[in-house]
């Protein structure tokens, strides 16, 4: 059965999500993280909700973006690479703590870790773009967006 097109159905409601989008890559901007990086959050958190339409995109991004393909490639893995700095390890776990919130909500250990890290204008730029990325995660999942090869 064909799904309802979110997109298509409420072009207000989407175009809304897409100056959230453009906001929160501008907020990234603004806290000087890495706009490749960034990719690799948007793909970590599409890698937890398993959205195929969102995984593919945000890898084309971040190798548009001259992420290495080895960071790409372990993302999935990051605790156990050596890929990531402190700081990008900081921002992982606050993008899986946020995708996950339904699970075990975010636990004041994982914010006190990143505080010691990351500024408060990167950690407010990082759960923007968690809170983006999960809400493109849901209309894609729920509005079956496809992958074809």
């Amino acid at each position: 059965m064909q799904r309802v097109n979110l997109g298509k159905t409420a072009p207000e409601l989407y175009k809304a999500v897409l100056e959230l989008e453009n906001l929160s890559q501008q907020k990234i901007k603004q806290a000087g993280l890495d706009i490749g990086f960034s990719h690799l959050l948007k793909l970590r958190a599409s890698q937890i909700n398993q959205c195929a339409f969102c995984v593919r995109m945000h890898t084309q991004d971040a190798i548009k973006a001259g992420e290495n393909i080895d960071r790409i490639a372990l993302i999935s893995a990051w605790r156990e690479s050596q890929y990531f700095s402190e700081k990008e390890r900081a921002a992982l776990s606050l993008i899986e703590e946020i995708t996950l919130i339904a699970q075990q909500h975010f636990p004041d250990s994982v914010y006190e870790q990143a505080a010691q890290v990351l500024s408060s204008d990167e950690i407010t730029a990082i759960e923007w773009v968690a809170i983006v990325i999960n809400t493109w995660n849901r209309i894609a999942i729920s509005s079956q967006y496809q992958v074809a090869p």
